[in-house]
């Protein structure tokens, strides 16, 4: 093997080293291209998102634009019905508050005089069943010893006298079971 001296293999250092540069600022100059590439594409991607979006953009913004206003008037027009709807609300309740008090004393006052007419019909009925039932009591009393003052007269024969013309007395017929049943069956008062 030669016997490197200082001089070569300084030489062969600075070729190898040279190599390395050179490989070095390939691959650099391969990066920067890909990455340029990369960016040109990304570049190419967003000019064309833009040109779709933008026109949706400005669109919505016009429509934003336009409908703000009325948007703006329906919610003052809400907020004045609401106002509106509450105090109606309020003033609905205060009268059905009052109504409800008066429903409430009137229907006392009826069921008061309800009641008042209830108790004097109760009475007078009363005073009525006894007018009408104790003269009834009293005539259906007379009639029934009217009757029975009939039935003992004339169930009862006078006693028989004695005389002459009549050899034989009558025979007295005998009670019919009818009569005797009648005479059971009087009515009690």
């Amino acid at each position: 093997m030669p016997k490197l001296d200082h001089d070569t293999l300084e030489l062969l250092l600075i070729a190898v080293t040279a190599i390395c540069i050179l490989f070095q600022t390939i691959l650099f100059s391969a990066m920067f291209f890909a990455v340029r590439k990369g960016i040109k594409s990304l570049t190419e991607n967003v000019d064309d998102l833009r040109a779709s979006v933008m026109p949706v953009i400005d669109h919505t913004r016009g429509f934003v634009e336009r409908i703000t206003p009325k948007v703006e008037e329906t919610a003052q027009n809400v907020a004045e019905m609401s106002q509106t709807l509450k105090e109606h609300t309020n003033k609905v309740s205060a009268s059905a508050a009052e109504i409800a008090q008066r429903v409430n004393a009137q229907s006392s006052r009826v069921n008061a005089m309800v009641t008042g007419a209830l108790d004097a019909i109760d009475r007078t009925a009363g005073v009525v069943v006894d007018a009408v039932n104790k003269p009834m009591r009293q005539i259906s009393g007379l009639l029934a010893g009217v009757k029975a003052v009939v039935e003992v007269l004339g169930a009862s024969q006078p006693p028989e006298r004695a005389t002459t013309q009549h050899p034989h007395p009558a025979p007295h017929p005998a009670p019919h079971p009818a009569d005797e049943f009648e005479e059971q069956s009087e009515p009690m008062i």
